[in-house]
């Protein structure tokens, strides 16, 4: 996990930003892909493609952010 600790937290705020959320309008997919999986309508496989692709940013982030919290 070394390499997560070297990479710059902006870099992955801003990936969360650009990737995590986009398309912007009319919704982020990350936003679709979760409510899709919460109504159990999540089973295309472009659909959990997208999901794991919009949202890796916001696991890394997580992750990040809890080794940074634990080794404080």
């Amino acid at each position: 996990m070394a390499w997560l600790d070297e990479l710059p937290l902006g870099v992955l705020v801003l990936a969360c930003l650009v990737l995590g959320l986009a398309p912007f309008m009319p919704e982020p997919h990350l936003w679709q892909k979760l409510k899709m999986l919460a109504g159990g309508t999540l089973s295309a496989p472009i659909d959990i493609f997208d999901l794991f692709l919009h949202g890796a940013p916001w696991a890394l982030l997580l992750l990040k952010l809890y080794r940074r919290h634990r080794t404080s």
